[in-house]
Parts: C-alpha cells; structure tokens; sequence
C-alpha cells in the first residue's frame, strides 16, 4: 500500500528523481476536458470538410484553392494530432517517456508553423489577385502553387527540427525531475520567424490589396454619371470597401488574439512546463485559431456552404458528383 508521501508521486518507485504530481479539482478537470476535447473535434470535423470540398469537386481544383486546401491540411492536423496530445499535457505527470515529449513539440511546430506560412501564401495569392488581375493567370500557375506548398511544408519541417535540435538530441535533458516534459526554446527567434515576420507579411499584403480595392471602386465611381444609377453604384462601393475592411480585421485581429498571449508569455522567460494554466490557456488559443481558420477562409465562400450540403446529404457518393457545378 502507498503512503501519502509516495501516492503525490508520479513514478512511486522513484522515490528521488520522480515529479510531485500536481492535482487539480475534479470539476476544473473536467471542465478542462470537455472543453479541450470539443475544440479538438471541431476543428478536425470543419477542416475535413474543407478537404473534402476541395479536393472531390473539379471546380474547385483552381491555385488559391490549392493553398486551401494545405490550410485545412494542416488544421486538421492540428485537431487530430496536436490538440490530443496537448490534452496529455494537462495531466498532472508525463507518462509517456522523455523522447515522445520532444517528438510531439516538434510536430507540433511543423503542423503551426504550416499553418502560418500558407496563410501568408494565400495573401501573396490575394495581393496578385487584386493588385496584379492581368497577370496573376500566368504569374500563379497550379504547378507554381505546388511548388509553394511542398516548400511551405518543407521549410515547416527544417525549422523545427533546427529549432528543437538540442532537446531532439537528448530527450528529457531539460526534466527536472521524472514526470516532467520541459523544453528549452529561443523565444526571441520563434517570436521573428513565427509571428513578427508572417503577420507583418500578411499586414503589408492586406493593407495593399485593401488600399487598390478602394481606389479601384472610387475610380469606377468617378465615371458613372447616369443619375440613375448613382445610388445603386454607390452602395455597391460602400459594400466593397466595407467587406475589404471586415476581411482585413478578421484575419489580422484573429490571428492576434490566438497568438499573442503565447508569444507574450515566451519572452517573459516562462518554461514551457506541462500542466501549467498558462500552458494551457495560450497554447490552446493558437490551436483555436485552426478551428477559425476554416470559418474565415471557406465558410466566407457560397461555395462551400452548398458542397457542405451536398457532404452531409450524401449526395457525392452519386456517380459523377465531384462534375456538379458548385460555382
């Protein structure tokens, strides 16, 4: 039988080197779970849809779909591979050896650090859009976007692996004690290469695209003289700008409010220990910005909304279905 000295030990046998548990109540427990667990499968469930859409109907095989497309992919990596894990870490002790927590930081930041650069790829694909309309059918070709995206994981992948070397090098070198899964990261360089240069990108891009949309509508404004249709062309400017503007908050405010708190709490010198509320509240932020992702670059979409109905109905399983004009 235990003694209560050994029973708030993670590893009992460990008498000397084992972690303290740390026991939260059981109703913040459980309200940890659900809560986590929920995110977690929306997240997985919104992004498949994504997938799905995009990758069963031909119409929707264009190049700023494509960046969709590994988007959701990386999102939905993140709600079904992250998120779990993440949840691992709210328990009291690691249980499942040094190399596995190394393992899942670094899969951690190649599925996030995908998920940031395809959203500044779909910027690049919007400013060309906007700003460059005669061009953009040669200038972003669907080879050139797959050339982006196996680039934007690629890059994922070294980063991580440079960013984590030493504790991938030897796992568990930073644990105090045994129970535990600590890392050791440069904030400053994470907070360059992960936030400060992607949302600058994204700012610069958008705040561009917003700027020639305006002066694109006043210009078509400036030569509509038919009184009749002053009101109606002027609602319709009034319409872009303002969608402009709405577009341009979401993404940047949303982005912000997921990654700041995180990035906040790593240059204040706080080690990334498992279990720790602020572990777990600023973490899970960024992940939610996963589940919003699918809301602010395809629910926004007519497109969408009508393939999620041919999803659920289950009428792509009829022959011929991924030929449906969607558009």
């Amino acid at each position: 039988m235990q003694t209560p000295e050994e029973a708030e030990l993670c590893f009992p046998q460990l008498l000397n080197t084992s972690c303290k548990k740390h026991i939260r109540p059981q109703a913040e427990a459980m309200l940890i779970y659900i809560v986590l667990s929920s995110i977690s499968l929306l997240t997985a469930a919104l992004n498949l849809l994504v997938i799905i859409s995009i990758s069963h109907f031909r119409q929707l095989h264009t190049p700023t779909n494509l960046l969709l497309l590994s988007l959701a992919v990386s999102d939905f990596l993140v709600g079904l591979l992250v998120m779990p894990f993440q949840i691992l870490l709210t328990e009291p002790c690691w249980l499942l050896g040094d190399l596995l927590c190394p393992l899942y930081y670094f899969i951690n930041f190649t599925i996030l650090g995908a998920s940031v650069v395809n959203m500044v790829l779909i910027s690049v694909d919007r400013y060309v859009a906007i700003c460059d309309p005669l061009h953009y059918p040669t200038k972003i070709t669907t080879e050139r976007v797959q050339i982006w995206v196996f680039l934007c994981w690629g890059y994922s992948v070294f980063y991580s692996i440079m960013f984590l070397y030493d504790n991938l090098k030897q796992p568990g070198k930073y644990n105090s004690c045994y129970g535990e899964c600590v890392i050791n990261i440069i904030g400053a360089v994470d907070l360059i290469f992960s936030f400060i240069i992607p949302i600058s990108a994204i700012i610069i891009l958008y705040v561009r695209v917003f700027a020639v949309a305006v002066s694109q509508a006043r210009a078509m404004r400036s030569h509509i003289t038919a009184v009749t249709l002053k009101s109606s062309a002027t609602v319709t400017v009034k319409k872009s700008e303002l969608k402009g503007a709405r577009t341009l908050g979401v993404v940047v405010a949303v982005f912000l409010m997921c990654y700041c708190p995180y990035y906040c709490v790593s240059l204040s010198g706080y080690d990334l220990v498992m279990g720790s509320s602020t572990d777990i509240l600023s973490g899970f932020l960024i992940f939610f910005n996963s589940c919003l992702n699918p809301v602010i670059y395809a629910f926004l979409y007519p497109w969408f909304r009508k393939s999620v109905k041919l999803i659920v109905t289950l009428e792509i399983l009829q022959p011929h279905s991924c030929e449906t004009n969607i558009l």
